[in-house]
């Protein structure tokens, strides 16, 4: 018992991240099925105008929510150059995500249904989310600059 609680205050930090990401994330999964299924069948939109769309706002949502929950311990630069580096980063997690798929179907010969959604709707979103994550952290919301004292002390 001593030790978990040893591990829980050296990672509680790390670990409120995580589960705040996370819930993040469900959020704005959610929030991509449901503006992509209204922009299709609701507006009509061409499918790859609705998917860009659902996915637009699934990144607002995302940004809003890891800015001012997940990550608001952290300084923050502005909100533009936050913002560009985010969609940037995004779109890196993306790849990941395509290269999923692409290695499922084009090296392994895996192109099923199931195949398709084990590679990239759980590896490549897991795979991408952790790139997400660790990136968030180290270049769009990074940890406060410590304030390095040059006063020696008392002599």
């Amino acid at each position: 018992m001593r030790l978990l609680s040893t591990l829980y205050r050296r990672f509680s930090r790390l670990i409120h991240e995580v589960a705040k990401f996370g819930t993040v994330g469900a959020l704005a999964y959610v929030t991509q099925l449901a503006t992509t299924n209204l922009f299709w069948y609701g507006l009509g939109l061409p499918e790859l105008a609705g998917q860009a769309l659902g996915t637009v706002c699934a990144t607002v949502v995302a940004f809003l929510g890891n800015r001012f929950w997940t990550f608001r311990h952290r300084s923050h630069s502005g909100l533009l150059l936050s913002y560009a580096l985010f969609f940037g980063l995004n779109g890196v997690g993306l790849l990941i995500q395509l290269a999923c798929l692409w290695f499922t179907a084009a090296v392994l010969g895996l192109d099923g249904p199931l195949a398709r959604n084990i590679a990239g709707n759980v590896v490549g979103v897991g795979l991408g989310s952790l790139f997400r994550f660790w990136s968030y952290k180290k270049w769009v919301f990074r940890a406060p600059r410590q304030v390095i004292s040059r006063d020696p002390g008392p002599a």
